[in-house]
């Protein structure tokens, strides 16, 4: 995308990447795995003194399955009693603690072993898998995204709405139009 990389977009004081991951840490439901690839050394300083585990991604430009696998790999290897895994994307800003808390709530009153986010026609992340879907996870190949996963077994599927979600900065203009949202909200 050129300039700086969107992990160091600035939200509401924060840089993307320290704001999804301190959020996940709040949890307090597990270790909390972070995969970098392209432009590590500019992102890890604001990564510093967080109780996580980064990894690099060397084959991150082959897709999203190869970040995925990567980051599932290292958890696992570390801790094989995991129940589930919750998956979440930087790009995605209007991610909140209350909707990640919801997440979870869905979860223990569903007993689905996915729990998936709507946004207009799309469900995906953030989303939690049971563990009984590492293995799935861990065969996705490319840009496979885990909506592949998540529509193949939609009957073992809950959905949390969240139209927010549709704000996912893939690209310049997104990055664009969302920084110019933020100073018109200011």
């Amino acid at each position: 995308m050129g300039g700086e990389p969107k992990q160091l977009l600035i939200y509401k004081g924060q840089t993307l990447i320290r704001r999804i991951t301190e959020s996940a840490l709040a949890l307090q439901r597990g270790p909390v795995v972070v995969v970098l690839g392209a432009r590590r050394e500019q992102i890890i300083p604001e990564l510093a003194g967080l109780p996580i585990t980064v990894i690099d991604n060397p084959g991150w430009s082959t897709g999203q399955a190869s970040s995925l696998k990567t980051g599932l790999a290292a958890l696992y290897l570390t801790h094989k009693d995991i129940d589930g895994v919750l998956v979440l994307h930087t790009d995605q800003p209007l991610v909140s603690m209350g909707l990640l808390l919801h997440m979870l709530e869905v979860r223990n009153e569903s007993g689905k072993g996915i729990i998936a986010c709507r946004y207009g026609t799309q469900i995906g992340v953030p989303a939690i898998f049971n563990r009984d879907y590492i293995t799935e996870l861990l065969q996705l190949e490319g840009d496979k995204s885990l909506q592949w996963i998540i529509v193949r077994h939609r009957d073992d599927c809950a959905e949390v709405p969240f139209e927010a979600g549709a704000i996912d900065l893939n690209t310049k203009r997104d990055i664009e139009l969302f920084q110019q949202a933020q100073l018109e909200a200011q």
